[in-house]
């Protein structure tokens, strides 16, 4: 990407410029390639990686959802949360995937500003959703563990319950850049769409969107999952002190540990570069930075789609028994771990 820029506003995208031109329309992401931001070779790698995330998220995904569907005995009250993030995640691979994929092959937002909003809101649906699935477990396995409130049973209806609100909450992110607050508006090298970060344009204010998304879609399940395992954790250890010949305690809490870890930086990687990106942004006016950075926050995002059902549901005992059962593989390992199995069960969604 050329350093010598101007920044120019438009209604349906946002876009630095050479210098020497001042023709906006030239450079519309909606109508030509946009070489001028990185090379083809970067374009034409972004779209096959998007590919990948496409295929592997959906198939994943949809198996998750089949197996539940098949075997009655994953519709437990978790499962149902894991079932919800997985059609959370099939919104953001078979929609925002599969348009990143399209538009990097391309070089430009062929779908142009109505396939950009569609993209923008049903990402920011499904990520959301699947935001906040997380935050749901976490506090979840609290309640169950921890027993806060006593013998509280979390129970099916619950559950249910919990994913209806991460729907509604994630509605709540998504539908106000379709009504004024914010925009939806082609990100990064252009292929794919999100929030406004970028204008502090008082028409739509940005800024203040912005801060609402930080605070209640970032930081809000952020501290709900660190606490809920951070005293998910100093339990297990508890039980395991009063314990301590007991093999499976330990090992029960090896294995929650190990999976409290994995969850965490999941999280992390995959909301952390949104939520920095924005921040800088909003905090540094005026300064120039490269497109190409920042379209590692929307690669990560998608990312979470195969990342997440591989740590929450291909790592959950009782999903992949099914699942191998449905492939047509054997699932002996199971049969001779049953002990383990129940003891993890206890403490932790693995």
């Amino acid at each position: 990407m050329r350093t010598s820029q101007s920044v120019e506003f438009h209604e349906d995208f946002w876009i630095p410029i050479p210098l020497d031109t001042n023709n906006l329309t030239a450079f519309s992401p909606f109508l030509v390639p946009q070489d001028h931001l990185g090379s083809k070779g970067l374009f034409y790698s972004l779209s096959a990686f998007m590919f990948v995330l496409m295929v592997l998220g959906t198939a994943i995904n949809t198996l998750t959802v089949a197996c539940t569907i098949q075997h009655k005995k994953l519709r437990s009250h978790l499962n149902y949360i894991l079932v919800n993030l997985a059609v959370a995640n099939l919104l953001v691979s078979t929609v925002g995937s599969f348009t990143c994929f399209y538009c990097f092959a391309f070089r430009y937002m062929a779908l142009g500003p109505l396939g950009c909003k569609i993209e923008g809101f049903t990402a920011t649906v499904g990520g959301m959703v699947s935001l906040w699935s997380l935050a749901v477990v976490a506090f979840e396995r609290w309640l169950v563990v921890c027993k806060p409130v006593g013998n509280f049973v979390f129970t099916s209806s619950h559950a249910l319950g919990c994913c209806a609100i991460t729907w509604v909450f994630a509605l709540a992110a998504a539908i106000p850049p379709l009504v004024g607050w914010s925009r939806y508006i082609p990100e990064g090298l252009q292929c794919s769409c999100g929030p406004d970060w970028y204008t502090t344009n008082n028409k739509y204010n940005n800024e203040s969107f912005v801060m609402f998304l930080f605070c209640f879609c970032f930081a809000v399940p952020f501290c709900t999952i660190v606490f809920c395992y951070s005293q998910l954790l100093f339990t297990l250890k508890s039980a395991a002190k009063a314990q301590a010949e007991s093999a499976s305690t330990q090992r029960a809490e090896r294995e929650v540990s190990r999976m409290v870890v994995i969850m965490v930086l999941g999280f992390l990687v995959c909301w952390m570069p949104y939520a920095s990106f924005a921040l800088w942004v909003i905090n540094n006016r005026g300064e120039t930075f490269d497109l190409r950075l920042a379209t590692i926050p929307s690669c990560f995002s998608k990312a979470s789609t195969v990342y997440n059902p591989m740590i929450y549901i291909l790592l959950n005992k009782q999903f992949r028994s099914c699942i191998k059962k449905m492939l047509g593989m054997s699932d002996g390992d199971d049969e001779t771990s049953s002990t383990s199995v129940t003891e993890v069960s206890k403490v932790g969604p693995a």
